[in-house]
């Protein structure tokens, strides 16, 4: 099963940046789904912990809604992963029963090493780049002429 809180907090981050430089924040979360194409009740429950980690700020009422809580040059992409993921691995190695099998006996500790590797090398590409970055270039892919 895929996991898509990462992309779609991105998703809903990439959008509040632009509304920001547009002068169109703060955002409200049903105005955030329709962008989205989703409902409302998935966006609180996407940027809450974005909210809680500090990278947005929320305010109730009728003229409410998210909004960045830094510039999108000083948010990374890392932030964001962390925060829409929480402790929740990359990966998840199979269980079962050890026996006498080397393969079945190490499988788990091995799978782990590999599992941490794989996300420090996510965490430092994501590191690198930041939300202005992504919004840099979904300026770029929208001016490249559509391939069919």
């Amino acid at each position: 099963m895929l996991d898509i809180r990462f992309s779609s907090s991105l998703m809903a981050m990439l959008i509040l940046a632009l509304a920001d430089e547009e002068g169109e924040s703060p955002l409200s979360s049903a105005r955030l789904a329709e962008r989205m194409d989703t409902n409302a009740s998935l966006v609180r429950k996407l940027i809450l912990p974005l909210a809680r980690s500090e990278l947005l700020v929320c305010t109730k009422g009728r003229t409410g809604g998210a909004r960045l809580a830094r510039s999108a040059e000083e948010i990374t992409l890392a932030e964001i992963y962390r925060c829409s993921t929480g402790d929740k691995p990359l990966w998840n190695c199979r269980t079962g029963s050890e026996h006498d099998c080397r393969v079945a006996a190490n499988a788990q500790a091995y799978f782990a090493e590999l599992t941490e590797d794989v996300e420090r090398a996510v965490l430092d590409a994501l590191g690198d780049r930041t939300l202005a970055d992504g919004v840099r270039e979904m300026r770029r892919l929208d001016r490249e002429p559509t391939r069919e």
